[in-house]
């Protein structure tokens, strides 16, 4: 790679943006379901596994789900990709509208 495609590559990422939404995470062994919002979808994966396979994971039910059950138990699913929005308060809101709606209707614990 030279140093011009190089150059290149890092201001396409620098300039990428990231998917914000709404995420589902599931347990098959146990039917829970845990939903959450991330500003980066793509990212949000490598952050939950990593909390969890080190036992450092805030929610304790979460956890212990896991603790119990093992890896293979759980899915990572994107419930809902949130366009941009120019004001960070209309984000927001936007935000803490569609958590609602996505844990009422599917009967999950917050994330």
């Amino acid at each position: 790679m030279t140093n011009d495609d190089r150059k290149a590559a890092v201001a396409a990422y620098k300039e990428r943006t990231a998917p914000a939404g709404i995420y589902a995470l599931r347990c098959a062994a146990s039917g829970q379901v845990w939903v959450g919002h991330a500003p980066d979808l793509d990212t949000i994966g490598n952050r939950l596994w990593f909390t969890l396979r080190t036992g450092t994971d805030p929610h304790r039910d979460l956890q212990a789900a896991w603790t119990a059950h093992g890896a293979g138990s759980f899915s990572l699913e994107t419930l809902e990709r949130l366009e941009d929005e120019e004001l960070p308060f209309a984000r927001k809101a936007l935000i803490r509208k569609r958590l609602a709606h996505w844990r009422e209707h599917l009967g999950a614990a917050a994330l």
